[in-house]
């Protein structure tokens, strides 16, 4: 009999050499995937057996030239289904594949469903049900260039997911990856030697290496494998070739050692290494990856899967935990093997370790690289002083110029209770980043580089920006949020993170805001605007107050803690609206004229009659508003804008209009054609810690004329 067993891409090789091991007779290896001959025994003993592969199918038939509806449904009608099972049992069809004819794999399943009906029904005048979550037999048929292969699925779920894995972090090592990064290790040529786990996460590189060093067959306490079910099934043989691998396990010393900074994922670890009967065997500790210690006094190998994008959402971590685990290695891992998966290529450098060999990989849909390092006495005699440690000695530029800056803004800050500023904003132009700092939290905003830098230049200088800021500033990088721009393929420029939901609270000038710094791309917090808001409190007593385009409603604040006495916060998010309701609460704000509305700025300001005294208006540099008849600019259309607030200013009141376009010029006719005269106040809205940075934003006062 014919069978394939499917992997993930880079296994494939691996997975041949066990299945030869296991007796049977490769035929062919395609990507992803093996195709062998054995008889049901040894099918059933690499079902049991294999650590590589995810799942077995039994091939059925495979035919050329079937490639639409009729053809499809003659190829399934004319299989002797009888074979596999009966009119009485259930069964289901997942199907894979398309071509101009069957563009839909729903409806070729059935198609082949209805073939399988029909037989049933001619054969036995009974036809057998359909369950799509626990049939008795699961069909596979694969589509292709060349053809239609069916298949049985004689395994049944994943062979990848042991069983013991249920708890798990953020980012899970697939069990069958595992597997192979261990083989690929050079570990189990001497399982006496130490193997260490610094990052271990829910420790299943530390399981599945002691069910290899073992002998252990991963699938011996499985229950359920859909081979089971078949009528070729026989229960005497397979209990026999259970004992005949359970005599095959071993009994080897072992010295398994795993940490991880996250005690509650440790905790699963623990868990997941009890529930195989390891958790003697394996030592598990909490511990930080980037303070590394000795562990052993003999060498032995490293194996871990690093965290990644995916894992942890803070590159300054990342950044600061391959630096440190590069400086420990060569410390206290002399004569070690390391082997380290990971994501980045430009975070393996950090290390500053020459690799001995590489293997790509992937991880469910990630791709990863597995990457070999021998630690001798020439790689540890690297130097690892902070300097050299740097991607650039001209770094150290950009640390002095950030060192200066927060200098200078001391004094006022300290006068003015401001928690939030800005202390470095491309003051460098080879550093083309900003910095903000929240009380012990930063964040650094990554400028789009100029097409003539090299991007790798620039990923290794914005590494030396995010160590230095940790440096000079005093900030753990777990509190330093990067807003970058991400590589990725096709159109999508950002990967969509878990959100962490790290709020703190800062002040300025006496009023609190929640700022978030991990989960949007703004914090929460324009802090460019801090005069202008200062201004609203210092001239909204007794106003009716407008704070339109109001994101988070820190100006509506300000002009309730300034005596206003009507307030309305406008803006179409939800959860903006919902964010502006914590600041006042935050605040101790409560009254019922200040309200709040979810619209649209430009389609609320067609309907609103009624007038203002202080309106504050910061619209967008461009939108796709339902109100504009084409998308709205904010340099073609403030007049039109202005137009319609006019009509809501009261006679004697005051618009305070800004914007954030680069070059944004005040049409001063259009202005006079509406009455309005302006006043440019932009210099005097620019706090100290955005004086380097002009153009940051333009704003006015405009009064009736």
């Amino acid at each position: 009999m014919q069978f394939i067993a499917l992997t993930s891409i880079g296994i494939e090789n691996l997975l041949v050499d066990e299945l030869t091991e296991l007796g049977a007779a490769v035929s062919k290896q395609t990507v992803g995937s093996v195709r062998f001959e054995a008889d049901s025994l040894l099918a059933q003993k690499v079902c049991l057996s294999s650590r590589f592969a995810t799942r077995v199918l039994m091939l059925i038939e495979e035919k050329e030239g079937v490639d639409d509806k009729d053809s499809l449904y003659k190829f399934a009608r004319f299989q002797p289904w009888q074979e596999w099972f009966g009119p009485t049992q259930t069964f289901a069809v997942d199907f894979n594949g398309t071509n101009d004819s069957l563009k839909n794999t729903q409806f070729s399943g059935l198609v082949i469903k209805d073939a399988i009906v029909d037989y049933f029904n001619d054969l036995y005048e009974q036809r057998p049900n359909v369950d799509k979550q626990d049939a008795n037999v699961r069909v596979v048929a694969r589509l292709n260039r060349h053809g239609v292969s069916l298949y049985i699925d004689y395994s049944g779920p994943r062979l990848s997911e042991r069983g013991y894995r249920q708890g798990q972090g953020k980012a899970p090592i697939k069990e069958h990856l595992a597997a192979a990064i261990i083989k690929r290790s050079g570990w189990l040529d001497n399982v006496k030697q130490p193997l260490f786990d610094p990052c271990c996460g829910a420790g299943t590189i530390l399981i599945e290496a002691a069910g290899m060093a073992r002998n252990e067959a991963p699938g011996l306490f499985r229950e359920g494998f859909a081979f089971e079910r078949l009528p070729s099934f026989r229960v005497a043989k397979f209990n026999a070739l259970k004992e005949e691998l359970f005599e095959n396990i071993t009994d080897p010393k072992l010295w398994l050692i795993g940490h991880d900074y996250d005690a509650q994922v440790l905790g699963k670890a623990i868990d997941n290494a009890k529930r195989v009967e390891l958790d003697d065997i394996i030592k598990f500790k909490q511990s930080d990856a980037t303070k590394l210690t000795a562990v052993a006094k003999l060498p032995g190998v490293v194996i871990s899967n690093l965290p990644y994008g995916e894992r942890i959402g803070s590159m300054a971590e990342l950044v600061n935990l391959h630096r440190n685990l590069g400086v420990g290695f060569k410390k206290h891992f002399n004569h070690w093997k390391l082997a380290l998966l990971g994501m980045d290529e430009s975070l393996f450098k950090l290390l500053k370790l020459v690799k001995l060999k590489r293997y790509k990989f992937k991880n469910g849909p990630l791709d990863v690289e597995l990457n070999l390092y021998q630690l001798d006495d020439k790689q540890v005699s690297l130097t690892t002083d902070d300097k050299k440690a740097l991607n650039y000695e001209g770094s150290m530029s950009f640390a002095n110029r950030l060192k200066k800056n927060k200098q200078g803004l001391k004094n006022w800050l300290k006068q003015n209770k401001v928690d939030a500023y800005r202390v470095y904003d491309a003051d460098i132009p080879e550093y083309n980043v900003a910095v903000d700092v929240y009380n012990d939290s930063a964040v650094i905003f990554e400028y789009a580089a100029p097409k003539e830098i090299d991007e790798k230049v620039s990923d290794k200088r914005l590494q030396d920006v995010i160590s230095l800021t940790a440096q000079q500033l005093n900030i753990a990088p777990e509190n330093i949020a990067v807003k970058v721009r991400k590589k990725q393929k096709g159109e999508e420029q950002y990967t969509p993170m878990a959100k962490q939901n790290r709020t703190m609270v800062v002040e300025e000038f006496g009023a609190k805001f929640k700022v978030n710094l991990f989960d949007y791309l703004d914090t929460g917090l324009f802090l460019d605007h801090r005069l202008v808001r200062r201004y609203i409190q210092e001239n909204a007593k007794e106003k009716r107050f407008l704070n339109l385009f109001a994101y988070t409603g820190s100006a509506s604040v300000h002009a309730a803690l300034g005596g206003a006495k009507a307030i309305t916060t406008v803006d179409l998010s939800k959860t903006y609206l919902k964010w502006g309701q914590d600041n006042f609460d935050l605040n101790n704000i409560s009254n019922t004229r200040y309200r709040f509305e979810q619209a649209d700025c430009l389609k609320w300001l067609e309907h609103a009659t009624a007038q203002y005294d202080l309106i504050f208006l910061d619209p967008p540099t461009f939108s796709n508003s339902k109100r504009m008849k084409d998308a709205f600019d904010v340099q073609s259309d403030h007049i039109k804008l202005l137009t319609w607030v006019k009509k809501i200013l009261s006679p004697s009141g005051t618009l305070i209009f800004s914007n954030n376009k680069r070059g944004f010029v005040m049409d001063e006719v259009g202005l006079i054609g509406l009455g309005l005269k302006a006043v440019n106040i932009s210099d005097k809205t620019l706090s100290p810690d955005f004086k380097r940075n002009k153009k940051i934003h333009n704003s006015w006062l405009i009064t009736h004329g």
